[in-house]
């Protein structure tokens, strides 16, 4: 608490420092930490090592954030204050240079791209344009980022699974309680935390705060991020279901 205390005492712009941030954790990754990796996982690894540190100071900051600000703060409507503001940034800052990684070296991953895109574009307008509405992004950060550090462990391993025996356990071992995790939050908690954000803004009662473009937008990309990503477990499971049946029926042959 004393962290959030200073940095919503903090009044310099973060986000070039965050920033500047993340580009060395960036470069350590790309130069140090993955150096013997192939190009493309050490493109990933990289891309995982920024996500590393974002991810869960992101969701421990803003939930931090929501529970330190006085329950006027905890509105859809209501005005953004300092400390939200830098979590913003802290966010903004991450998609911003994993944006720059996949435009730099995997255009193609046109998904990931779109992605970023859209995420900033809700970002950006809640911090700089309409000022208002940042309780419900602080919510959906802690939603879509409380899987984050078990999603990026997870992931390094499956990069790494086919050179190491210890990272395919690794995997092995962290697929189902991942795939149990993620399907909660993003099947459950997501979507029934967008159907009272959706509610809200409908019904009119920010129409003096937040023109309603941007809250038909944010509501269409948060919904299209929830659906892409229910659409990603579901199809992980399905992948999961059907390596568990080949290796039993591998292992029924070979009795």
């Amino acid at each position: 608490m004393e962290l959030l205390a200073s940095l919503a005492a903090e009044e310099r712009w973060l986000f070039p420092a965050f920033l500047v941030m993340y580009a060395a954790i960036y470069c350590v990754g790309q130069l140090f930490v993955f150096r013997r990796w192939a190009l493309r996982q050490r493109l990933d690894g990289s891309s995982c090592l920024i996500s590393l540190f974002h991810g869960t100071p992101a969701a421990l900051a803003a939930a931090g954030t929501i529970l330190a600000l006085p329950a006027g703060f905890r509105s859809f409507a209501a005005p953004n204050a300092r400390l939200q503001d830098h979590v913003l940034d802290y966010s903004i800052a991450y998609f911003t240079m994993d944006l720059l990684h996949y435009l730099a070296f995997l255009p193609g991953d046109v998904l990931f791209i779109a992605h970023h895109l859209a995420t900033l574009f809700v970002f950006l307008t809640c911090r700089y344009m309409v000022r208002h509405g940042a309780y419900a992004l602080l919510v959906l950060l802690v939603l879509a980022e409380v899987t984050s550090l078990l999603q990026n462990v997870w992931t390094l391993a499956g990069i790494w699974r086919d050179q190491s025996p210890a990272a395919a356990r690794v995997y092995g071992a962290l697929s189902p309680p991942f795939y149990v995790l993620y399907s909660l939050v993003r099947g459950v908690a997501g979507p029934l935390f967008l159907l009272k954000m959706t509610v809200f803004y409908l019904s009119g009662q920010a129409v003096d705060v937040i023109p309603w473009w941007v809250r038909i937008s944010w509501i269409i990309v948060v919904g299209t991020a929830i659906a892409v990503s229910n659409l990603w477990i579901w199809n992980l499971w399905k992948e999961l279901f059907r390596e568990r049946n080949q290796a039993t029926e591998k292992a029924k042959k070979d009795t």
